[in-house]
C-alpha cells in the first residue's frame, strides 16, 4: 500500500457502513480520501476522528441521483486535488419492492444509485486518470453476492437485478480499458450479508434489520474494507477481478 500514500481516492456513500469503513482504512494507509454522501455532517465526524492518521478525509456533499452533483464533485476534486486515482463506487441501496408489487419510484431509485451513478462515477474517474496519464488507477464496484445468484426472496429481486447489471459493468469496464491499452484495474467486491444499516433502511424497520443480522454471525463493514485493501495493494500486474465472500454460516 506504500505506493498509494498521498494519492486521492473518491468514496461514495462514505457516511456510514461499508463506505465509512473503507474511508477509514484508506486514510489509515495514508491516502487523501474524498468522502461523498448527502449527509456530510457524519463524514465530518469521521474526518475529525482521523486527524491523527497518515492521510486525511475530505467530506463533500453529493446526491447520486443528480448527475450535476456528481460532476460538481469531480470538478472540485480536479481543482483542489488534481484528480482521482482510486474510485470506490460503494453507494447502493435496496427497497422492499417485489417485481409483481413494487413501486416504479423504488425501482427507479435503485437504478439511479446502483447502476447509473456507478457508471457516471467510473466514467468521470477514468477520464481524470487519463488526463493526468495515471496508468495504475483503480476502479472499485461494491456489488453483492446477489449479483451472482437470485435467492427466493421477493423483496430483493429488483435489487438483485441491479447487482447483476454491476457484474456486466465490471466485465465491460475491464474490456474497454484493455481496448485502449490502459493498466487501470477494475475490481468488484461481492459480499454476502453485512451487518450495516442496509437492512433497516430496506425494510424501514430497525427491528427487522436487527432480526436479519442476528440470524448468524454476519460480515462486518471492516471485512469489506480489508478485501478492498487486499485488491488495491496487489502488484500492478495483478488484477483481482471479482471477490465473492459471505458469512461462513450463510446458506447461499
Amino acid at each position: 500500500m506504500e505506493r498509494w500514500v498521498g494519492r486521492v481516492a473518491l468514496v461514495t456513500g462514505a457516511s456510514v457502513g461499508i463506505g465509512a469503513a473503507i474511508s477509514r482504512k484508506l486514510v489509515q494507509n495514508g491516502m487523501t480520501v474524498v468522502g461523498c454522501a448527502r449527509n456530510v455532517e457524519q463524514i465530518q465526524e469521521i474526518a475529525n476522528d482521523l486527524k491523527s492518521e497518515k492521510g486525511k478525509l475530505i467530506p463533500m456533499r453529493c446526491d447520486l441521483t443528480r448527475e450535476e452533483d456528481i460532476l460538481d464533485v469531480f470538478g472540485r476534486v480536479k481543482k483542489e486535488l488534481g484528480g482521482v486515482d482510486v474510485m470506490v463506487n460503494n453507494a447502493g441501496l435496496s427497497h422492499n419492492a417485489p417485481l409483481l408489487t413494487g413501486s416504479t419510484q423504488d425501482w427507479r431509485n435503485m437504478l439511479e444509485v446502483n447502476v447509473l451513478a456507478l457508471s457516471i462515477c467510473s466514467r468521470e474517474a477514468v477520464k481524470q486518470m487519463r488526463e493526468r496519464n495515471v496508468d495504475d488507477g483503480h476502479i472499485f464496484l461494491v456489488s453483492s453476492m446477489s449479483g451472482h445468484r437470485v435467492i427466493p426472496n421477493s423483496p430483493g429481486h429488483f435489487y438483485s437485478a441491479t447487482k447483476h447489471a454491476v457484474k456486466g459493468l465490471t466485465d465491460g469496464l475491464r474490456n474497454e480499458l484493455r481496448e485502449i491499452k490502459s493498466h487501470i484495474r477494475v475490481t468488484a467486491l461481492c459480499p454476502g450479508l453485512v451487518h450495516t444499516e442496509f437492512q433497516k433502511r430496506m425494510y424501514q424497520s430497525e427491528e427487522m434489520g436487527n432480526k436479519i443480522c442476528s440470524m448468524f454471525k454476519c460480515l462486518e463493514a471492516d471485512d469489506v474494507a480489508d478485501a478492498l485493501v487486499y485488491a488495491l495493494g496487489a502488484p500492478p500486474h495483478v488484477q483481482i477481478h471479482d471477490i465473492l465472500f459471505r458469512p461462513t454460516e450463510q446458506i447461499s
